[in-house]
């Protein structure tokens, strides 16, 4: 009996000294780097809307796409990679909340604003960039701290606290740029195809935008309720931290 308890004290002190030599490998490192050019390029975003809009006023609304479009873009086709990171198992997240998040910013940013010239000129796509980047400016530092196991008491509760207000107005504005868009499919036919024979029946892309809208309400609340339960999980474990204190 006690040989087994001391073997079990040796595999865990051992375990225990190998940990800070294995946390910083070569995985940790990538998923590191990742999320840090990610934050990079959403503050980029963040710092340049509120300067263009401190210095131009109303007129910085306009042309927000033409300034920081490129940039944005590059973000969200990057974030393709959150997907296969968790297929391929280097990082532990639900697989479904997170598609979620993913395919509905690249089908607004390329489908609904990008095709659409006169889309990229509304005050909308300011609104989403500014949300978009609001959200992920304090995620993506909040997962990097998470990846070397640090945890920062304030930037925890302003991560799992931001999406309250957030998440429903992105949704909002996501529909509002939806609906602005439906005029322009409809003018240009673009996307709008006629299936071949012998189906023959054509595809109206602005009813097929009309149909999404229900499911970016649907995806909405999967990301409230994957945002709610992480909410959950942190407020027990500070609880339990101040218990043992």
């Amino acid at each position: 009996m006690k040989s087994t308890l001391s073997s079990k004290t040796f595999d865990n002190q051992e375990s225990t000294t190998k940990s800070p030599q294995t946390r910083y490998g070569l995985k940790i490192l990538y998923l590191f780097t990742y999320n840090l050019i990610q934050f990079c390029g959403y503050s980029w975003i963040s710092t340049n809307i509120t300067a263009r809009f401190l210095t131009f006023g109303e007129d910085s609304l306009v042309d927000t796409y033409h300034s920081i479009g490129t940039v944005m873009s590059f973000c969200q086709l990057l974030s393709i990679l959150e997907l296969i990171h968790i297929l391929i198992g280097i990082e532990q997240s639900p697989f479904l909340p997170r598609l979620v998040q993913v395919t509905e910013r690249n089908i607004i940013l390329f489908v609904v604003i990008t095709s659409q010239e006169e889309m990229q000129a509304k005050p909308t796509v300011w609104g989403l960039f500014s949300l978009w980047s609001t959200l992920d400016v304090i995620k993506y530092p909040h997962r990097m701290l998470s990846i070397v196991g640090t945890d920062l008491y304030t930037l925890s509760w302003i991560h799992h606290c931001l999406w309250i207000p957030l998440l429903p107005s992105i949704l909002l504005t996501e529909v509002i740029a939806i609906y602005q868009s439906l005029p322009y499919f409809e003018a240009l036919g673009t996307y709008s195809f006629q299936l071949p024979k012998p189906i023959a029946v054509p595809i109206h892309f602005p009813y097929v935008l009309q149909l999404y809208c229900p499911i970016l309400v649907i995806g909405t609340y999967i990301s409230c309720r994957h945002f709610y339960e992480e909410r959950k999980l942190n407020i027990r474990r500070y609880t339990k931290k101040l218990k043992q204190k």
